[in-house]
């Protein structure tokens, strides 16, 4: 399975932007996709999960209400829309797929895309 994440960029606090990550290969083996994002010297996030067939969302607290990850599976992707962003949000985001129930726990998946670098100014 291949994973490209997109999406990324430079938007002011209180803006939005939606990450796209990109399935390919192998995609029938993909249970859970996830996101994960990691800030300057911090260590990797979980930020939200979404069941691939049936759709079922998980986000980490932090999260609720302002990010909604969501998938289309015509076309083997996963979305990540994020609203009211402040500039701790800054990070690399990275997609990821488990084949298994995945979680919060980085270690339970086991592909990973490139990520995509947010940048939220004040």
């Amino acid at each position: 399975v291949q994973l490209q994440a997109s999406g990324g960029g430079l938007v002011q606090a209180g803006g939005s932007l939606r990450l796209s990550c990109a399935a390919s290969g192998r995609t029938s083996s993909m249970y859970v996709m996830g996101w994960f994002r990691q800030a300057p010297g911090k260590e990797r996030e979980f930020v939200a999960n979404i069941r691939w067939s049936a759709g079922n969302t998980y986000y980490a607290d932090s999260m609720k209400g302002r990010f909604t990850t969501s998938r289309d599976n015509a076309k083997n992707t996963v979305y990540l829309q994020m609203n009211s962003l402040k500039p701790e949000d800054t990070a690399v985001y990275y997609c990821a797929a488990s084949r298994s129930l995945g979680g919060s726990n980085a270690s339970r998946y086991n592909y990973w895309g490139q990520g995509t670098e947010v940048t939220v100014s004040s």
